[in-house]
């Protein structure tokens, strides 16, 4: 096992160009951090008071004189970076009727103008450091909560300092000028526009009804179009003062550098911040409370019956309780692992029903503690047809047995065994949890008002659980989740006349017989009793490719494997399989069957053992297995340990060897593909996840999403006629990278894939099938059945495939990249025309075409032309001439950062080196990777842009609402393109 160091991996990709970016050397020796309000080793930190929970001691904590609290610790995930979170304990539930969307709009301000960055100058600012905006930069609005989130990339004492200064400057000097408000409004807007339609309104009818009385049930942080559109700089100032103040906010800081410096930095930047006016308490946020009359045995309370036509049914009950803080202590942890027990016990029986064929698509039991509102226990469900109250029946009869009888120790022992590999997985990874995850979980533990515990605390804290639970206590537990003050429900169906708030309050009302056929029996199934995969193979070839200390190997029967052993991220090992021709392979008419294998063909089995048996083998470990359909190729992964990693390349290999064809997952998967097609015409974005593919393939029948007329056609025996063949097709490539002993693992592979029949190879034709790119001409438009003021835009140019050319993909990404960033100005200076433009270039290497960039936006029908020429105009600047420098190195900036900081991962080299085997070109083009990201002139830039966008006319998709016509001109009073 090789011993590189997650740094040096990063040394590795810039070898060939350190000499083109020297780094600038420090003149002089820093200071000794001195952070004063540190809590000492001898007391209790602000975050455990209360508690019994051990200290996590990698934590450094203090709090201010000022009320501000901190939290920051060491950590190398990735390297040189620090995460930097800032916690304001306000959110929609904090607001006042009239201020309904204040604590989101402040989030955007925030950003807007500041103490020290100028009107627009908060992102180009992040990006010049380094952070792409979006990822490294971000922001969101809770209920109860603003979390600022800043990941920066090549840390020092300097660009820590200054970062720090701007966060502390956005947070505690915001501009709330009449003028910003105006300006930013739009933009949320936008943001509110994009979300709307059939599930906003469900969600918000559905939350109107469980949280009836309560703040929650009217609080959605988006806010109202009045509420918004009356916002000044005075009213958003005012609720500024009254909650952005250093006695409700929590910095926390993870990340290379010494933690005293980042507490002296949080203790500089924040220390002298004193808040405007007396402290004002939160709110109460209320409690659920069952109507008069309710029966105490069973309050049913508040119903709804939510009708969209576009949304698929789905069935909500909850048991209520008040939410009070509570004492976070090891006894209260031991009691939410023992929830935690009831509900997957009663999760596997439901799943179970549901996997042979049940009256309901899904259903799921979760505690959950909603937004300090409420302590709920939810029972969600989808039925399968109209018939709501069989499905409502089937599954409350399956949770009256769990609380009429204790489960079997069998079943009790298989749920532990699944937590405890969980938990002792943690514990192994414990030296490679990234930073933004530990600052987040500050946050989290803040937000919640709980303690934060080591993984080793946590498994310590499963163990004296686990010595005490027995199925009585697991019966106990149940009962108290399904005890409550009121029981609400809120059912989203498509048609009217389906159900009534009458007919659901009576069948919540009636008793049921608890039914115990749902539970599963024990049954021991070992893999030693399972059969081998074949005769074992052959090695034909094996050494390094010359990339680090990763090797290559190749069996006698065609199967070739790489392999990158080392201990960079202890307890996880990646495990991919490339089979196959992947969508080359699909004929015109086995689309409907592409889709369904996605759904399908993994819960179908391995030889004589279904799903449910296959989960039972899979007790106690880590296993995954995720299918997907590439251009080029199918895939198996996994995420798996040392421990396991044999067991899981049994798996994949048998997968290959005897696949199983039950049933029963090919017909649920045609239930949900059915569900599903009708809510995509609800809005823009669905008709574009329906039909964006198949458009910009040309018309490619293999890329249509099945209809309800396809899927009910499909059969079982078609299923397999169509993928057993594919299952049979080479190359057969198995990628396995992390913490696994490379000899043994080479023998498992020997006894596993080395030992499968030699691969069917595809017909050339098949091979050379091309993917074609639709001509442009006319805007090809679209409809939707949702809201009258949401459209999209798509503007689309092919680009290249393979590859010979993968140097040239990379390069696109950089223009990709500048274009995105032209796009989204001009688009958020039209008024706010569209919250979110992306654009983004397609370049798949495993086949030799089907390349394209692409821009696309949501907005309002009116504003298409907008889009269109805005994306139009900035393609021909790009070609016309080259970018200036500032705006190139704030996208090249960023693109260093993201590659050097993925390059330390396991996943960057295992992403990068699939289908080497199959091409081995990809190797020595990996040692030109950092360079095409950041090295490509703007001249080079300039030329792409002419090659790409100046050559053709691009492509147009419009999709507007149904019954309007295409808008051909701006709105009257629009600047129009070139703003």
């Amino acid at each position: 096992m090789t011993h590189f160091s997650r740094a040096f991996r990063r040394f590795a990709l810039i070898l060939s160009a350190a000499l083109l970016f020297p780094q600038p050397m420090l003149a002089q020796e820093p200071a000794e951090p001195s952070p004063q309000f540190v809590t000492q080793p001898d007391e209790t930190p602000w975050i455990y008071e209360g508690s019994d929970v051990p200290r996590d001691k990698e934590w450094i904590f203090g709090e201010l004189p000022n009320g501000l609290r901190y939290a920051v610790r060491k950590n190398g995930v990735p390297p040189d970076q620090v995460s930097i979170r800032v916690r304001i304990d306000a959110g929609s539930l904090h607001e006042e009727d009239s201020e309904r969307g204040y604590a989101h709009l402040l989030e955007h301000l925030l950003f807007r103008e500041s103490r020290y960055l100028a009107v627009g100058e908060a992102i180009p600012t992040w990006q010049r450091l380094g952070a792409t905006f979006g990822s490294d930069t971000n922001a969101h609005t809770s209920p109860t909560e603003t979390v600022f989130k800043l990941d920066l990339p090549n840390i020092d004492e300097a660009k820590l300092a200054e970062s720090m200064k701007l966060l502390s400057g956005m947070v505690r000097s915001p501009v709330l000028s009449d003028t910003n408000v105006g300006a930013e409004v739009p933009i949320v807007l936008a943001e509110k526009r994009e979300r709307g339609g059939a599930s906003e309104r469900a969600g918000n009818a559905s939350r109107e009804i469980l949280f009836a009385g309560q703040r929650l049930a009217n609080r959605v942080p988006i806010g109202t179009e009045a509420t918004l559109g009356a916002a000044t700089g005075a009213s958003v100032s005012a609720f500024y003062k009254r909650w952005y103040r250093p006695e409700n906010v929590v910095v926390s800081a993870a990340g290379d550098m010494d933690p005293m410096q980042l507490a002296a930095e949080i203790e500089k930047w924040f220390g002298d911040w004193q808040g405007e006016g007396p402290y004002v308490p939160a709110p109460d946020f209320g409690d659920p409370v069952a109507p008069s009359g309710a029966d105490p045995a069973n309050p049913v309370g508040e119903i709804g019956v939510v009708v969209e036509p576009d949304l698929p049914r789905s069935f909500s009950y909850a048991v209520m309780r008040p939410w009070r803080p509570v004492l976070d202590t090891v006894a209260y942890n031991e009691g939410l692992l023992r929830d935690a027990l009831a509900q997957a016990l009663i999760n596997r029986r439901l799943e179970a029903r549901a996997r042979a064929g049940g009256s309901y698509l899904y259903a799921q039991v979760a505690q959950d503690d909603v937004s300090r509102s409420a302590d709920m226990t939810f029972v969600n469900f989808a039925p399968l047809t109209e018939d709501w109250r069989a499905a409502l029946d089937d599954i409350r009869s399956v949770i009256a047995d769990a609380l009429a009888t204790p489960p079997s120790q069998e079943e009790v022992d298989r749920e532990l065994a699944e937590f405890e590999i969980v938990f002792k997985s943690q514990v192994e990874q414990r030296r490679v949890l990234p930073g933004p995850r530990l600052a987040d979980d500050v946050v989290n533990a803040v937000d919640i008002r709980e303690a934060i515990a080591a993984p080793e605390t946590v498994l310590m804290v499963f163990n004296s659980m686990r010595e005490t639970v027995t199925p009585e206590l697991v019966l106990e537990h149940t009962r108290a989740l399904f005890s409550g003050d009121v029981i609400r429900a809120a059912y989203v169906t498509p048609a009217t006349g389906e159900a009534t708030e009458q007919a659901i309050r009576s069948a919540l009302l009636e008793p049921v017989e608890a039914d115990g056929n749902a539970r599963i029996a024990a049954e021991a199934i070992s893999f030693d009793d399972l059969p081998p995969v074949g005769e074992p193979g052959e090695i034909e070839a094996q050494g390094p490719i010359g990339v680090l200390d990763i090797e290559r190997v190749d069996f006698s029967n065609g199967v070739k494997a790489i392999l990158w052993s080392n201990d960079a991220e202890p307890g996880r090992v990646a495990v991919k399989v490339r089979f196959g021709a992947g969508f080359r392979a699909i004929e015109a008419d086995q689309s409907v069957y592409a889709n369904l294998g996605y759904a399908a063909l993994i819960g179908a089995g391995i030889g004589e053992l279904d799903q449910e048996q296959l989960d039972l083998l899979s007790t106690g470990r880590k296993f995954g297995f995720e299918f997907q359909t590439g251009d080029g190729a199918f895939t198996f992964y996994a995420q798996t340990r040392e421990a396991d990693l044999d067991e899981q390349l049994y798996l994949f290999a048998a997968k290959l060897a005897m696949p199983g064809w039950d049933p029963n997952p090919v017909a649920r998967a045609k239930a949900a593909g059915k569900l599903a097609y009708e809510s995509y015409s609800a809005n823009p974005s669905g008709i574009l996840q329906r039909d964006l593919e198949y458009l910009l393939r040309g018309n490619d029948p293999r890329f249509r999403t099945p209809t309800p007329d396809m899927l009910d056609a499909a059969t079982p025996e078609e299923f397999r006629a169509v993928w057993e063949p594919l299952l049979k097709q080479g190359p057969v490539e198995v990628l396995v990278f992390g913490e696994f002993d490379k000899d043994a693992t080479i023998e498992t592979l020997r006894k596993t894939f080395g030992a499968l029949e030699p691969r069917e190879t595809p017909p050339e034709a098949v091979l050379n099938r091309l993917v074609p790119f639709p001509e442009a001409g006319e805007t090809e438009v679209r409809y939707h059945r949702g809201d009258a003021n949401q459209a999209a835009a798509v503007l689309a140019w092919p680009s290249g495939a393979g590859v010979e050319n993968l140097r040239e993909s990379r390069r696109l990404e950089v223009l990709a990249s500048l274009f995105n960033n032209r796009l989204m100005d001009a688009m958020r200076e039209h008024a706010g025309a569209s919250y979110s433009p992306v654009v983004r270039s397609d370049w798949p290497s495993d086949v030799n075409s089907g390349g394209r960039i692409a821009a696309l936006a949501q907005l309002r029908p009116e504003d298409v032309p907008v889009f269109f020429a805005e994306a139009e105009r900035i393609a021909k600047e790009l070609a016309s001439e080259p970018v200036g420098e500032d705006e190139y190195n704030r996208v090249v900036e960023p693109l260093r950062q993201y590659v050097s900081r993925a390059s330390t991962g396991n996943l960057f080299w295992l992403y990068q080196l699939e289908g080497a085997t199959v091409d081995s070109r990809r190797v020595p083009m990996l040692r030109y990777l950092l360079a095409d990201y950041t090295q490509t002139p703007p001249a080079a830039l300039q030329a792409l842009a002419q090659k790409y966008f100046a050559s053709r006319e691009a492509w147009r998709l419009a999709v507007i609402p149904q019954g309007q016509d295409l808008a051909r001109s701006a709105p009257v009073g629009d600047a129009g393109a070139g703003r």
